[in-house]
C-alpha cells in the first residue's frame, strides 16, 4: 500500500511539474489560476478599501507609469512565446500607500502595492523599475501558487511520517517528527530564497525590457543595507538572502540580463527556454 502511495505521489509530482520561463528552473504547482485570482483580486479590493492611497501625485504617477511599462514588456514576451491564455489572465494595477514600511508586493494576477516607506530606498525611476520589475517576477513566475503547492506537499509530508512510524515507540515517533519539522522547515525557507532570487533576475530582465537601468537593481539594495546598519542574520534561517549576496549576483547576473533583454526586444519571439 505504502509502495502504492508513493508510486502514485510521484506520478502526480511529475505531472504537474513545469518550468519557470526564462530561468528554466523546475517548479511543482498544482494550484490553478482559476482557484487563486478570484480571491487574490477581491483581498487586493478588499485592501485598498481599508488603507489610505498616497495623495503624492508624483510619485504615484512614477509607480503608475513604471508598472504600466515594465508589465507591457512581460506582456509582449508572454504573447511572443505562447502564453497568450496566461497574458489575458492579468489584470495590472499599481497602487501607493501612504505608509511607513519599507515594502512592496504583488499578488497573483498583477495586483500591485508600493508603500512610500520605500521611495526613499527606490530614490529614482530606475530605483522604482527595479522594485516594480522584482515583484512583477513574483506574479509572472507564479511563486504565490508554487508556495500553496508546496505548503499542501509539506502537510503530506508530515502525514507520510505520521504513518510511516505508526507501529514505533512515542519516543521515535517524536524523534522523526522533530526532524521531519526541522528540516522542511528550513527546505521552505530555502525555497523562499530562491524564489527571491529567482524574482531579482526575472525583474532585472524585465526592467531592461522596459527601458530602465538595470544597474540600479543592485544599488537599490545597497541602500537597503545602509538603512539596516550592514547587519543581517544568517542566510540559512531567512526568508530572503542577505543583502550582499542580492548585490553580488545581480550584479553578476547584470550582462546576462541584458543579453536576454536585448534577445527578446530585438525577435519578439524568443523561445522559452526548456
Amino acid at each position: 500500500m505504502k509502495k502504492i502511495a508513493i508510486l502514485l505521489l510521484t506520478v502526480f509530482l511529475l505531472t504537474e511539474c513545469s518550468k519557470v520561463p526564462i530561468t528554466g528552473r523546475n517548479r511543482i504547482n498544482f494550484v490553478s489560476d482559476s482557484q487563486v485570482l478570484p480571491a487574490s483580486f477581491a483581498k487586493y479590493k478588499g485592501f485598498l478599501e481599508e488603507n489610505k492611497i498616497s495623495n503624492n501625485r508624483e510619485m504615484t504617477n512614477q509607480v503608475k507609469t513604471v508598472g504600466k511599462n515594465i508589465s507591457a514588456a512581460v506582456d509582449r514576451f508572454m504573447r511572443a512565446n505562447n502564453m497568450v491564455e496566461e497574458a489575458n489572465s492579468y489584470r495590472w494595477e499599481f497602487n501607493l500607500i501612504e505608509d511607513k514600511t519599507v515594502n512592496a508586493w504583488c499578488m497573483p494576477g498583477g495586483k500591485v502595492v508600493f508603500y512610500t516607506g520605500i521611495m526613499p530606498i527606490c530614490a529614482n525611476e530606475d530605483g522604482v523599475a527595479a522594485v516594480m520589475g522584482h515583484e512583477i517576477a513574483h506574479a509572472f513566475a507564479k511563486h504565490g501558487q508554487e508556495r500553496m503547492s508546496q505548503g499542501q506537499l509539506q502537510q503530506i509530508g508530515g502525514l507520510a511520517v505520521a504513518l510511516g512510524t505508526s507501529g514505533k515507540s512515542k519516543q521515535s515517533q517524536q524523534i522523526w517528527n522533530t526532524a521531519f519539522g526541522i528540516g522542511s522547515g528550513l527546505g521552505m525557507l530555502k525555497f523562499s530564497r530562491t524564489h527571491e532570487q529567482e524574482a531579482d533576475r526575472l525583474g532585472l530582465v524585465f526592467m531592461i525590457m522596459a527601458g530602465y537601468n538595470g544597474a540600479e537593481a543592485a544599488e537599490v539594495w545597497v541602500r537597503m543595507s545602509h538603512r539596516k546598519g550592514g547587519k543581517q542574520g544568517l542566510e540559512i534561517l531567512s526568508t530572503h538572502p542577505t543583502n550582499a549576496s542580492r548585490i553580488r549576483d545581480l550584479r553578476t547576473y547584470l550582462p546576462t540580463a541584458k543579453k536576454y533583454a536585448e534577445k527578446f526586444n530585438r525577435t519578439g519571439n524568443a523561445t522559452i527556454r526548456q
